[in-house]
């Protein structure tokens, strides 16, 4: 049956069929259920369903034990007896040990190849969202993006968008900014740098820079036309719930900006598992959820399957639930009234099927079983069915760090992403002007005191001579006249007498 994925035997004997027709795949779906009812091992045995029908897959490995899908599962295996008895029982007669194509990423290099984005595509939005932004610093954020644009800026990393805002944190530029984009409050600046420097703090400028992820990186299939599966390792990631998910929802929103329209295809082009899937919509604005439901909604026409792995089915909108075909629900817990509404909401979601009770059913299912429903060739659910969850062909587990590496080594983009490039941008723009602008400053200054000195000396050319006098020039001076008054009387006095003589 190469148009389907067979999930698992259902039935009153467990050993009816279950497939998700690979047509209808891009419809969406959800994998839910209470921690350790199997979630993974059903993430797993479709990833690797998809791959063999030729679909790419991208996943998210939170618990480090997905790795495992890149290596063929073992008879020495400690669950190799409970796996031959499950395949037995569900009538799974082709099954099979194999590995599965895999390439592993991870957005801190650690565990797998660099996965990179660059500020600007992340837009204001996301990063809104990432940096736990109000309304009002959302939209100085989204002046600065702005202005970057107008003045051709790279936003490329962490450096260039702190720098950007250093730069409109100067009173000139702030002022010509406000009279063009908007008031620039600089209490908002400053609460957006300090957001920036916790989300560093985190480990989050490591995401940022290029070289950027290529999406069809992820749209790969190996040499005998098997579908690549992406496994990103989120182990060290999850511990940034904020930083986890708006990546996830930038890489869905990349996907759909950049994917061509193809229609209803025959299988889908990419699917997309979405784990923890909860931390999507906590806290998210009505914005971003509508932004959401419109992604969901409309990506599936460009070949993209997105499953959503949780809890609970609560978990998610309305909204968005309403558009998730294929549904495979796990066991779930009844213990409060919160839990029991619950189940009761997770129950009315499936086509009632008359031989059981569907709530009932919910609290009683054992570990790897399931309550199914796919939608069917006319795309309407199939009436929900008990469904023994087959076993993974692929190593159940994860791999050595030995054998990851080797993988790595091996990758059809292995050195692509692992070595950064700092390639001139914002940064650079704004420090060269500075540095210009020192110069220039400092040239004036020169110019100015070169001047000042200039001036001191005309002006001390031009000065008359001192009229003060010391005092043994004033006793020489007034001795001079003394004598010089003596001299003319005598003479006066000569003159008269002889004038009188006569």
């Amino acid at each position: 049956m190469n148009d389907r994925i067979y999930l698992g035997g259902g039935g009153a004997e467990q050993n009816e069929p279950q497939s998700l027709l690979l047509k209808q795949a891009n419809r969406h779906g959800i994998i839910a259920g209470a921690t350790g009812t199997g979630k993974t091992v059903t993430l797993q045995i479709m990833a690797e369903g998809f791959s063999n029908a030729g679909v790419p897959v991208f996943c998210a490995d939170v618990k480090g034990d997905l790795s495992g899908i890149a290596k063929a599962g073992s008879e020495t295996f400690k669950l190799h007896e409970a796996f031959m008895s499950r395949v037995r029982k569900i009538g799974f007669d082709t099954y099979t040990y194999h590995d599965v194509p895999a390439v592993f990423w991870d957005v801190f290099a650690d565990q797998g190849h660099a996965v990179r984005a660059t500020v600007a595509e992340m837009g204001p939005t996301l990063l809104a969202r990432l940096l736990d932004l109000n309304e009002t610093q959302e939209g100085v954020l989204t002046v600065a993006f702005e202005y970057a644009d107008d003045e051709n800026l790279l936003l490329l990393d962490f450096k260039d968008l702190q720098k950007l805002l250093i730069h409109l944190g100067e009173k000139e530029v702030r002022d010509d900014v406000s009279l063009r984009y908007g008031n620039i409050a600089p209490a908002s600046l400053g609460a957006i740098q300090r957001d920036l420097l916790r989300l560093e703090r985190e480990g989050a400028e490591r995401f940022f820079g290029e070289p950027a992820l290529d999406l069809f990186d992820l749209i790969r299939t190996a040499a005998d036309g098997r579908g690549i599966v992406n496994v990103l390792d989120a182990t060290e990631l999850i511990n940034s719930p904020k930083l986890y998910s708006t990546f996830l929802l930038w890489l869905l929103s990349e996907l759909f900006e950049q994917l061509p329209e193809i229609g209803d295809p025959d299988k889908p082009k990419l699917v997309f598992f979405f784990d923890e899937a909860h931390l999507l919509f906590k806290d998210a604005p009505k914005a971003l959820i509508e932004k959401i439901e419109q992604v969901v909604r409309l990506i599936r026409s460009k070949g993209v399957g997105i499953y959503f792995v949780t809890q609970n089915p609560r978990d998610i909108p309305d909204s968005v639930l309403a558009q998730l075909g294929n549904r495979i629900q796990h066991a779930l817990r009844a213990y409060t009234p919160s839990e029991r509404k619950s189940v009761h909401a997770a129950a009315e979601s499936f086509r009632p099927n008359p031989a059981f009770d569907t709530e009932q059913v919910i609290t009683e299912l054992g570990t790897g079983e399931a309550l199914v429903s796919t939608l069917d060739e006319k795309s309407a659910p199939s009436m929900v069915q008990r469904t023994l969850i087959r076993p993974p062909s692929s190593q159940l587990g994860p791999i050595t760090a030995g054998e990851r590496t080797a993988m790595m080594k091996a990758s059809p983009v292995a050195h692509r992403y692992d070595e950064p490039v700092d390639r001139e941008s914002a940064y650079e723009r704004l420090l060269a002007k500075e540095e210009a602008a020192a110069r220039e400053a400092e040239r004036l200054a020169r110019q100015e005191e070169s001047a000042r000195h200039e001036l001191e000396k005309k002006k001390a050319r031009r000065r008359p001579s001192s009229r003060r006098q010391t005092v043994s020039e004033a006793a020489v001076k007034t001795a001079v006249r003394q004598v010089a008054r003596d001299v003319a009387r005598y003479v006066m006095r000569g003159i008269l007498g002889s004038m009188k003589r006569k």
